[in-house]
C-alpha cells in the first residue's frame, strides 16, 4: 500500500506531497473543473510527478450530472470522463473514480442497466489505456454506493472496482467493516478521512485517526483481502484549518506510517512460526 494524499496538480502540490514524505497524490478533477484544459496540462504534471518522485495514485470526477431526466447519457458528461481517462494514461494513474446519478422516472432496475452501460463504455474506452474503473461509494451524483447497487452493477462488470471511504457508509447508518469484508477484493482506491458522530448526528470529519472509525481494524481487512493501492488522506474537516489543520495531516499519516508494511521488507521462512 502507497500512502498519499488527496492535492492539486501544480508543480506547488505536488512538491507539497513530496516534502511531506508521502508516496502518492490524487486528484479530484470535480464537475466544475474543464476536463479539457486538465488533459492539455497532462503532460506537465506527468514532469511535476516525475521530478519529485510522487505517483498519482488516482483521479476522478465527483458531481458530475451523467445520466439525463430521460434516462438517457449526457454526450459531454461522457466526454468529460474520457478526457480525465485520456489524462490518467498519460500521467501514469492506474485508477478513475466516477460515479452514475439516479434518474426519478426509471425503476431501481433501470437505473441498474443505465449505469452499467455507462460503465461499460468508459471501461471499454479505458481498456488500452492501463487505466481501470472504479465507482465511488460517495452519494454525490452517484447512487451506486452500496450492496444494493453493487450486486447488479459489479456482477455485470467483473473488472469494475470501488473506491471506498468508510466515513460515507457511516453516514448512511451501514457498517464498513462488514462491507470491507464483503467487498474487499473488488476495492480499487481507499479514502482515509475521518468522521465523528454524536447522538447519530454528523458532527466533523475529523483527520482520520482523530476519530471514531475503527481503523485498526479497518487495516486488517485490507491486509486480509490483499488491498495494494493508495491510501489517500482527504482532509475535510470545517474545524481543522490553517495551522491545526496542517499538524492533522501530519498526525495522519504518522498514525498511519506505521500500519503500512514496507514494500522491501525482508523475512525469512521460520518454522517456529504459526
Amino acid at each position: 500500500m502507497k500512502l498519499g494524499i488527496i492535492n492539486g496538480w501544480e508543480e506547488g502540490n505536488i512538491k507539497y506531497v513530496s516534502e511531506k514524505g508521502l508516496e502518492a497524490v490524487e486528484f479530484c478533477v470535480n464537475h466544475n473543473y474543464n476536463s479539457a484544459e486538465f488533459l492539455a496540462k497532462a503532460p506537465d504534471i506527468k514532469g511535476y510527478c516525475e521530478k519529485y518522485s510522487v505517483r498519482v495514485g488516482s483521479m476522478g470526477r465527483w458531481g458530475q450530472t451523467r445520466i439525463d431526466e430521460n434516462g438517457e447519457i449526457i454526450p459531454e458528461a461522457l466526454q468529460d470522463d474520457k478526457n480525465i481517462i485520456d489524462a490518467a494514461s498519460i500521467i501514469g494513474c492506474p485508477v478513475f473514480n466516477t460515479g452514475v446519478n439516479y434518474t426519478d422516472s426509471k425503476s431501481f432496475y433501470e437505473n441498474c442497466e443505465i449505469a452499467i452501460n455507462y460503465l461499460k463504455e468508459l471501461i471499454s474506452y479505458a481498456e488500452n489505456k492501463n487505466v481501470k474503473i472504479a465507482v465511488y461509494n460517495c452519494a454525490w451524483e452517484n447512487f451506486v454506493i452500496e450492496p444494493k447497487a453493487w450486486y447488479p452493477v459489479l456482477s455485470a462488470l467483473p473488472t469494475l472496482g470501488i473506491k471506498y471511504d468508510p466515513s460515507h457508509c457511516l453516514s448512511r447508518g451501514g457498517n464498513y467493516l462488514a462491507e470491507i469484508r464483503d467487498w474487499g477484493e473488488r476495492f480499487y482506491h481507499f479514502h482515509l478521512k475521518g468522521a465523528v458522530y454524536i447522538d447519530g448526528e454528523h458532527y466533523d470529519d475529523a483527520p482520520a485517526g482523530l476519530d471514531m472509525i475503527d481503523w485498526k481494524s479497518v487495516m486488517d481487512l485490507l491486509y486480509t483481502k490483499n488491498y495494494d493501492g493508495m491510501l489517500s488522506i482527504e482532509p475535510h474537516s470545517n474545524y481543522w484549518k490553517g495551522k491545526k489543520g496542517q499538524w492533522g495531516v501530519d498526525y495522519t499519516i504518522n498514525y498511519f506510517r506505521p500500519m503500512i508494511m514496507p514494500e522491501d521488507y525482508e523475512y525469512e521462512d521460520n518454522p517456529y512460526m504459526p
